[in-house]
């Protein structure tokens, strides 16, 4: 059974495609991974074949984001899971508070939902730190997210935890550590991925701690 998360966050979503279809090619199954992605012009049109409806809708339209020709039409949290064609066959969008707009897969998807209620009432940063992640880290995970970026995460088992993360860095995931030191030069107050997520119960990826 998986014992730890070991997640990464890519500058570009097709980076972040790559690395799940490496995972799923080394045998990782979709449902222990999860994808996050701002809704940027490099995420996929969520109306294309193969993705799911809109889910949390209310809080997209309170957000500006909403599409009124698609009322009472929101995903399941089943749909954004993904089936059985594989994890990126099962995207939809969903609007993260603090984040705004993502397209989403896996099994993060149900922290951000509140478990298919409809809203994304604990958003990335409650999501990541329910999955065992501490706060800080999550909320910097959160901010590249909210900055454009695609996170993902994946559920592991101990002895397979190297063959994740250098399936992750091959795809090019960027050093969090770096990036949130520029975010902070530039006045962010936010989280930092620092001494403290050392601590932390799941396994910490995101540039020098691999």
């Amino acid at each position: 059974m998986p014992d730890r998360a070991v997640t990464a966050l890519f500058e570009r979503y097709a980076d972040a495609q790559a690395a799940v279809e490496r995972l799923e090619a080394l045998g990782i199954p979709h449902a222990d991974i999860a994808i996050v992605a701002s809704h940027s012009p490099d995420a996929p049109d969520v109306s294309a074949p193969g993705t799911a409806p809109v889910a949390g809708e209310a809080e997209a339209n309170a957000a500006g984001t909403g599409n009124a020709g698609t009322a009472g039409t929101g995903a399941t949290v089943g749909s954004l899971l993904g089936g059985g064609a594989g994890l990126l066959a099962g995207l939809g969008m969903l609007a993260v508070p603090g984040v705004g707009p993502v397209v989403a897969a896996g099994w993060l998807v149900s922290a951000l939902t509140g478990a298919g209620i409809g809203a994304a009432a604990g958003g990335l940063v409650g999501g990541l730190t329910g999955a065992g992640m501490n706060e800080t880290e999550a909320a910097a995970y959160a901010e590249g997210v909210r900055r454009g970026g695609t996170l993902v995460t994946v559920r592991s088992e101990a002895g397979r935890a190297d063959q994740v993360i250098a399936a992750l860095k091959e795809a090019g995931s960027i050093d969090l550590d770096e990036r949130a030191e520029n975010w902070r030069a530039e006045g962010w107050t936010g989280g930092t991925a620092g001494d403290e997520a050392e601590k932390a119960p799941h396994q910490v990826f995101g540039g020098n701690r691999s």
